[in-house]
């Protein structure tokens, strides 16, 4: 075996944890592959015959590069007043395949996704690394060029986010997969008093449509999602359940073509978070041939 091929071999080891990693930094699979990529760069120039955990040094390098992305998208985000959503991972309601269970693995669905993308670029990173993987204050203080002190402080205010966004969604899949069949049958009959029972009262509803102007949307309230529903009745002839990072979720295609990617959050039996992503061209990016026929 050349040095090369030792080098793959012992990045490849890794691989996994680093892409989850970036994904929950980043909510987008296609830029976690490219910080999981740049981190190969420069482990593949890097002299780590001296490194005694290879793995705490791949998560490191892969911070970083996640941190410097952030950074540079949180300035060209600000230039633009649609609503974005993170990438959804998407798949068959009787299975997921490891590297899914990886990327889902402490329970990040949709929801969390949308709250870590409101914190600072540093506090997201404080609190994934320290409060998802366990990575030590003292090891993320130089990353953000910080005392350990000051790290801390920042998972801490990531934190009340977090818990203060939502409470934690019910976790019985079948139970979920019941209120969202409920709410789906409501809105194709076009029952408003059949919606508003399964709609917590402060639901919200985000719409991802893309580059078209005027079209993404975040519609809160009961009343008003459910009469946004309504509207899109019509739409559920072509659903097929999924799971939508791991939560019932469906895919609706139309042509053959698929046309919207919607997860909700349940919590005590009502539905308290749609995110609807129909941008054409993310859904293009997304592997949905694992949902088959």
């Amino acid at each position: 075996m050349d040095q090369h091929e030792r080098l793959a071999e012992q990045f490849e080891a890794y691989r996994t944890r680093m892409r989850a990693v970036a994904y929950r930094m980043l909510g987008s699979l296609s830029e976690a592959d490219d910080a999981v990529q740049e981190a190969w760069l420069h482990f593949s120039r890097s002299d780590t015959s001296s490194v005694e955990n290879l793995g705490g040094w791949l998560t490191t390098v892969v911070a970083r590069v996640c941190l410097d992305m952030l950074r540079s998208r949180k300035s060209r985000r600000e230039e633009s007043l649609g609503v974005h959503l993170p990438d959804p991972i998407v798949s068959r309601e009787d299975t997921l395949d490891p590297e899914q269970e990886a990327l889902l693995a402490d329970s990040i669905g949709l929801a969390l996704l949308v709250v870590l993308d409101t914190l600072a670029p540093a506090e997201r990173l404080a609190f994934v690394l320290h409060d998802v993987f366990a990575v030590p204050f003292e090891e993320i203080a130089p990353i953000v060029g910080r005392s350990a002190g000051a790290a801390r402080q920042l998972a801490s205010r990531a934190r009340r986010r977090v818990q203060g966004a939502a409470g934690a969604p019910d976790a019985d899949l079948t139970h979920q997969r019941a209120v969202v069949d409920a709410f789906l049958a409501a809105a194709r009959d076009g029952d408003f008093d059949a919606l508003l029972a399964v709609l917590d009262p402060d639901v919200v509803l985000r719409a991802d449509m893309g580059g078209v102007v005027g079209t993404s949307r975040v519609v809160r309230g009961a009343r008003a999602v459910a009469e946004q529903a309504r509207s899109f009745s019509r739409l559920g002839r072509f659903a097929q359940r999924a799971l939508v990072n791991g939560a019932a979720g469906v895919v609706v295609t139309m042509g053959g073509q698929p046309f919207s990617v919607i997860g909700f959050t349940v919590r005590r039996s009502k539905i308290i978070e749609i995110d609807v992503l129909a941008d054409p061209a993310r859904l293009r990016q997304l592997d949905l041939a694992v949902l088959g026929d």
